[in-house]
């Protein structure tokens, strides 16, 4: 029970950060622009996490090339999620824009799981999920009308 509890913790702090970065986000680009909101969030993101694995010199990244190809798309993927959400939060508002971009997490989510896409277990999709998607996209209907 205690790593169930510690896992939605990590999911609840990781829901948080990306709130208020997106938030951030917002005003960096209203200032300065999607491009910069972008690269300064890349940038020090990118510096940080450098620093990181020097401390553990280099962990595992010696063993990318036995990753799947499209594994490397990740960072491009990162980037439409970024600019997304910094340019939707900007001119949408936080509330509206996280509503959509938590419901087309949750629906793109359940066919991931669904059919097993890139590489997650298979969790077929049954009448409670449907019914808590179609409560999702009602608050989202709510929401941003």
């Amino acid at each position: 029970m205690g790593s169930q509890v510690l896992l939605i913790l990590i999911a609840v702090v990781g829901g948080i950060a990306i709130t208020v970065q997106g938030q951030m986000m917002g005003v960096i680009d209203r200032q300065l622009g999607t491009l910069e909101s972008v690269f300064l969030t890349y940038a020090l993101g990118t510096a940080i996490v450098s620093l990181l694995v020097l401390a553990v010199r280099g962990g595992n990244l010696g063993q990318w090339q036995q990753l799947p190809w499209w594994t490397l798309t990740s960072g491009l993927v990162g980037l439409v999620i970024v600019s997304s959400i910094g340019f939707s939060v900007a001119r949408l508002g936080a509330v509206s824009a996280f509503t959509l971009i938590i419901a087309s997490q949750c629906v793109i989510a359940a066919l991931i799981d669904h059919f097993g896409l890139f590489g997650a277990e298979v969790r077929a999709i049954n009448w409670q999920k449907l019914a808590g998607i179609a409560t999702l996209l009602f608050g989202v209907w709510l929401t941003i009308r």
